[in-house]
């Protein structure tokens, strides 16, 4: 997409606005304009195109609602025909526009070739070409991840997809791999992948400087869940592929994080398994001891999810790091809560929750708060271990699993949990059916302000 969109002053004149200031434009034209636009019944909505005097396309108009939005000029790039275009909208408009194109190129090629050419968008402002290109690599980055299936996504393709990440920007990865999770005290995650081929694993890469303040997030890596013993049916397990979704997610930031270079010390943790079915599947009933010294009753092998990260949260809680971030399609009653392109998230500081939330609005990705409601806690009481691993009710399971999570976060702790879908379900302008980044885009916006200013 980096070819796409460049920073050049030449092309065809592209011109983008509002409906309501389609007629006041129109009236400042040239005849040939006025009469072409009019005798081909344009109605100020949608894309034009205006030739000159050899047939030669002279002018490029689109109108569309709120050009200011992120995704309004996500599908122009497949509308227009080959060339290169110069866009001469308003300045307010640019970045906008510029990420809308960038990511309106997204395609999911792996399997499947799209031999389809695109025209070339040129903008002369190069801040705004560079921002928009990172921030849609690194969209097209967790859509990747996300689309790709199990049999190509496992924990091991995991590994290798942060493994590279670490490369490309210089920063140190390490693993522990199965049995090796045991020795090093991590008994939920190898719990959770043990009745896989593919072996479970903590993936865990270190970039910045150590002496910037320590920002850790923590990505949920079940690259498949089948439900384990508690089996999901069919219709539940058809795109399982996309529950390492958490795990795409954090890397997708982790990319935007380094290469704006930003003055923090990053960590990134991802529990990377299979929850798959075998004749040593931890079981409904079975009491595990975590990391953080917990023990954790199993009602649900489907609650495989806030196992895995319960181990990880506890051990990025040994950096004592100044903002803890996490990141898992984690429950279906978020989705019933807030929908499927609203992704909701729990915060244990008020303040980085307003400013969260506003810049997801600045970034038109938003992100809606839900309450930590301590009370819930009584729903995964156990008579025999600490807690249960999900709760006595069907109703709050969003809450009742973030305040699970918080079982596993030390007091004081600055801490935000992201519960998204991952998944788009509907196509819309920009953002295709299969994998979505929910919040990626606000999270970096509010890191961004916070550590730049």
């Amino acid at each position: 997409m980096n070819t796409l969109l460049i920073h050049a002053n030449k092309g065809i004149n592209l011109h983008i606005l509002p409906p309501e200031q389609y007629t006041s434009w129109l009236s400042a034209q040239p005849i040939f304009t006025q009469k072409w636009l009019t005798q081909t019944n344009v109605s100020g909505t949608g894309l034009s195109l205006i030739p000159n005097a050899n047939g030669d396309i002279e002018l490029a108009l689109f109108v569309v609602e709120n050009p200011d939005f992120a995704f309004a000029c996500g599908d122009l790039i497949n509308q227009l025909p080959q060339g290169q275009y110069l866009l001469t909208t308003d300045k307010a408009n640019i970045e906008a526009v510029a990420f809308s194109w960038a990511i309106g190129s997204y395609q999911f090629t792996r399997y499947k070739n799209n031999n389809q050419e695109h025209p070339v968008l040129a903008i002369n402002d190069k801040n705004s070409v560079e921002n928009a290109i990172k921030k849609a690599q690194a969209t097209a980055l967790v859509r990747d991840l996300i689309n790709t299936p199990a049999s190509d996504m496992m924990p091991e393709h995991l590994s290798e997809a942060m493994h590279s990440l670490a490369n490309s920007f210089n920063a140190q990865f390490s693993e522990i791999v199965g049995d090796d999770l045991l020795i090093n005290n991590y008994p939920t995650i190898h719990a959770v992948g043990r009745a896989s081929c593919h072996a479970p694993r903590l993936l865990d890469l270190h970039w910045g400087d150590k002496n910037a303040p320590k920002v850790t997030l923590v990505g949920k890596g079940v690259c498949f869940d089948s439900g384990g013993l508690d089996l999901k049916p069919a219709s539940g397990m058809r795109f399982m592929k996309k529950d390492m979704g958490g795990a795409a997610h954090v890397l997708g930031l982790a990319q935007l994080i380094m290469s704006n270079n930003l003055p923090i010390n990053l960590r990134v943790l991802i529990p990377a398994v299979e929850n798959a079915v075998s004749n040593n599947a931890f079981r409904p009933g079975d009491v595990i001891t975590t990391r953080k010294g917990l023990t954790v009753e199993i009602d649900n092998t489907d609650a495989e999810g806030r196992l895995v990260l319960g181990d990880a949260l506890a051990e990025a809680e040994n950096d004592n790091p100044e903002l803890l971030i996490d990141f898992a399609t984690l429950t279906g009653a978020m989705r019933i809560a807030l929908g499927t392109e609203l992704p909701g998230f729990f915060s244990t500081n008020d303040q980085i929750a307003i400013e969260l939330t506003q810049a997801g609005e600045s970034e038109d990705d938003p992100v809606w708060r839900m309450p930590l409601y301590k009370a819930y806690k009584d729903l995964f009481k156990s008579d025999i271990a600490d807690m249960t691993n999900c709760s006595t009710v069907p109703q709050g399971g969003a809450i009742c699993a973030a305040l699970y999570l918080q079982a596993f976060i030390n007091e004081g702790t600055d801490w935000l949990h992201f519960d998204v879908m991952a998944w788009n379900n509907r196509k819309l302008s920009g953002r295709p059916i299969g994998g979505e980044a929910f919040g990626v885009r606000a999270m970096y916006h509010y890191l961004e302000t916070r550590y730049n200013s």
